[in-house]
C-alpha cells in the first residue's frame, strides 16, 4: 500500500488520530508531550502514529495534510492542526467538545 494511502486510511478509519514523534506514553518533543497530555485529559480513546518509528509516514504526511509541523491532530478525517491549535482548543473547552463529538458513535 503506498504511504499516502495507508495515511488516508488511517485518518479515515479512526474518529481521532495524532502524528506524533513517540508515544502517548513516551513522547519524543515537547510538542508532542503537551498535545498528547490535551488528548488523554479530553478522556476518550485516540490513535497515535509514532513518525519516528514509520520514517515514509513521516516524511509524507506533510504533503499529505499541507501541514509542515508535528503532532498533526486529525479529527473525523480532517486536520485540526498542531500542538498550539491544540493548546489553544484544550484551554477553550473546544477540544474536548470536539473529541466527544466524533467519538460518540464508537
Amino acid at each position: 500500500m503506498e504511504v499516502v494511502d495507508r495515511i488516508k486510511d488511517q485518518v479515515e478509519s479512526n474518529p481521532v488520530i495524532i502524528y506524533m514523534k513517540g508515544t502517548p506514553q513516551m513522547p519524543m518533543c515537547g510538542f508532542s508531550s503537551r498535545a498528547s497530555e490535551a488528548l488523554k485529559q479530553c478522556e476518550k480513546e485516540f490513535a497515535y502514529v509514532n513518525i519516528i518509528a514509520d520514517p515514509e509516514v513521516h516524511e509524507n504526511l506533510p504533503r499529505f495534510s499541507e501541514w509542515p509541523t508535528f503532532p498533526q491532530l486529525f479529527i473525523k478525517g480532517e486536520l485540526v492542526g498542531g500542538c498550539d491549535i491544540m493548546m489553544e482548543l484544550a484551554a477553550n473547552g473546544e477540544l474536548k467538545k470536539m473529541i466527544d463529538e466524533a467519538t460518540a458513535d464508537s
